[in-house]
């Protein structure tokens, strides 16, 4: 049976990841912060099949005690401070943890068992300005955030251990990927949320930033499949994961409120409050390499996955209301 230790595992990602390595029969390990609430809704379907370990990606003697603790023949690390816009309240916090959080996970892997393959979650956010529309592996990255500077951090000592340790490390690149278990302060699960709430009474108006940014949006579900498949490869390498559309804020809005019959321009409203100090308009992936060399692509398309994600917030709004 194959071992696997996750980071970030109470996470929309780290969930449905967790749930496809159970279906791998894996024993599957979850590395969890002390925290004074334990935030574990996304796996609580999962509970008794997962074995949590306590641990801290600020502290690497906790990354190696994990390690040594959970023997696993695979790392996926994808935890962070994930959210774009609070790097910019907390661009130190977001450096520790999103960017050096990873060093210190490749030096607690390479100093207990080198032979350890390794999973780095990668973002778009590293390409930020973007210098050619789509987005490849050998396109240059310019982020636009601290959350993607750490991220472009993370992705280039992933690349630095493997070429220096020989060690098998491998980063997707995933574009946004979102769900049903997507944060309520993502824009997406924002935009599903308040829909259902309007269309229940229980809010009036949604508040936005930029509704022109452009973004390739795919389903969390299918992006952790390819995680998986870059680390059953004979060599490391990094990937875009990504569907090859792109589809605006305003698309997404008028998808969510469309499915609820709701004509959203009575009810959206921009607020500058929510505008980013540096923005990115064009998000746009070419996954051609997954495609041939992973034997990946997505299943679920872009109105598939707002269909989706309305269902289950009128689903669980309809039954607290």
């Amino acid at each position: 049976m194959k071992r696997a230790l996750i980071t970030g595992i109470t996470g929309q990602d780290g969930s449905y990841l967790a749930e496809f390595l159970l279906a791998k029969k894996y024993k599957v390990f979850g590395l969890e912060r002390r925290s004074s609430q334990s935030k574990r809704e996304n796996i609580a379907h999962l509970a008794g099949k997962i074995e949590f370990i306590s641990g801290d990606l600020l502290d690497e003697a906790s990354l190696i005690r994990a390690i040594n603790q959970s023997e696993p023949d695979e790392v996926y690390n994808l935890a962070a401070q994930s959210f774009v816009a609070a790097s910019w309240k907390q661009p130190v916090y977001t450096s520790e943890v999103t960017g050096l959080g990873a060093v210190r996970l490749l030096e607690a892997i390479r100093q207990t068992d080198p032979k350890i393959k390794f999973y780095q979650a990668s973002s778009s956010e590293m390409f930020g300005k973007v210098q050619e529309t789509p987005q490849t592996e050998k396109t240059p990255f310019y982020p636009r955030s601290p959350y993607g500077v750490a991220k472009l951090y993370a992705h280039w000592i992933t690349v630095n251990y493997r070429e220096s340790y020989n060690m098998f490390a491998a980063s997707g690149i995933l574009f946004n990927h979102e769900s049903p278990r997507r944060g309520l302060e993502f824009v997406t699960r924002k935009i599903t949320n308040a829909a259902v709430k309007i269309k229940l009474g229980m809010e009036k108006e949604l508040l936005l930033g930029n509704l022109d940014s452009k973004r390739d949006w795919g389903f969390s579900g299918d992006y952790v499949e390819a995680m998986w498949l870059m680390l059953q490869q004979k060599e490391a390498r990094d990937y875009v994961i990504s569907t090859g559309e792109t589809h605006t804020v305003r698309e997404f809005v008028e998808a969510a409120f469309g499915e609820l019959g709701l004509d959203w321009k009575k009810y959206v409203k921009m607020n500058k409050e929510f505008m980013r100090p540096a923005e990115v308009d064009l998000l746009k992936g070419d996954s051609s390499k997954a495609a041939k060399e992973l034997k990946w692509k997505p299943k679920v398309n872009f109105h598939q996955l707002v269909k989706m994600m309305v269902e289950n917030d009128l689903k669980q709004l309809s039954n607290s209301k």
